[in-house]
């Protein structure tokens, strides 16, 4: 796994930057970010899955959990969970203060319904 891993890479932004970029902007359930290079997607529950669309189209296939207190790894071509794997540049996590789902304010009332 390792060699699929750029430490140095630091996350894209505090949220999901496909959802972010859209129009109109999306929703994430929690957040997932490519060890490869630092690129901040939605997990697969959320409605953009933009996590595997990032590892489908660039090749990086696998992410940390950006969510706080989750430190472990998956690799989407290989479908493996590792507990832990090497310490990337940080942040670590989104925001302790904004909320899962989120962003704040971007959120549907029927939210729940909406996860895959």
């Amino acid at each position: 796994m390792t060699d699929l891993v750029d430490p140095a890479a630091a996350p894209s932004g505090p949220g999901c930057a496909d959802c972010d970029s859209a129009q109109p902007q999306g929703w994430w359930f929690h957040l997932r970010r490519c060890a490869a290079c630092g690129h901040v997607g939605c997990c697969d529950s959320s409605p953009g899955q933009h996590a595997r669309g990032h590892a489908t189209a660039s090749g990086h296939s696998v992410v940390r959990s950006y969510e706080p207190g989750e430190g472990w790894f998956y690799d989407f071509a290989t479908d493996e969970t590792f507990a832990s794997g090497p310490d990337l540049a940080p942040p670590l996590h989104r925001p302790a203060d904004q909320p899962a789902p989120g962003p704040r304010g971007r959120v549907p009332g029927n939210w729940v319904s909406l996860l895959h």
